[in-house]
């Protein structure tokens, strides 16, 4: 198991956890940069949360179709 390095939940990393496999965050958009060489995941929670909230911030959000 993971703990998540923003809200210290345990939560399954495939890649941090040398588990075989993608991980789950594989299918979300890279927002967060992880320093090289270190694996500071988040836990699902976190990471979809910080996602919603630079989506809503972001200028391209605010663009009309």
């Amino acid at each position: 198991m993971s703990v998540c390095s923003r809200c210290g939940a345990d939560f399954g990393c495939a890649m941090a956890d040398g588990l075989p496999g993608e991980c789950w965050c594989i299918s979300l958009p890279p927002v967060v940069a992880v320093p090289s060489g270190v694996a500071s995941c988040w836990c699902p929670t976190c990471l979809k949360q910080h996602i919603e909230l630079t989506q809503k911030s972001s200028p391209e959000s605010t663009k009309p179709d």
